[in-house]
């Protein structure tokens, strides 16, 4: 099941009590917000790292386990980290 957070709660109560109304300029909106995804997140460098084949095994189980290529679950680590979702605990020792 899935866990909400209070805002997302209130979205899905108001959605399902047809609370929402759509934006009178939402077509223009969406436009725009499906430009920022594809700047966002388009991929245009690569990089090459040198990793212990212990390490790009276990990295290749962790992604076949979440449905992916083990290329895209290493590009999400590393957007992840650098945007601060994922944060070092070793950084401060």
């Amino acid at each position: 099941m899935n866990k909400f957070d209070s805002e997302e709660k209130e979205i899905l109560e108001a959605f399902e009590s047809d609370e929402l109304k759509r934006s009178k300029n939402a077509a223009q909106e969406i436009k725009q917000h499906q430009a920022v995804a594809e700047t966002t997140f388009k991929k245009d460098a690569r990089i090459n790292i040198r990793l212990s084949s212990r390490d790009l095994r276990s990295l290749q189980t962790r992604a076949l386990r979440e449905g992916m290529p083990y290329q895209t679950l290493v590009a999400s680590v590393l957007h992840k980290f650098v945007d601060g979702q994922l944060v070092d605990k070793t950084a401060n020792k």
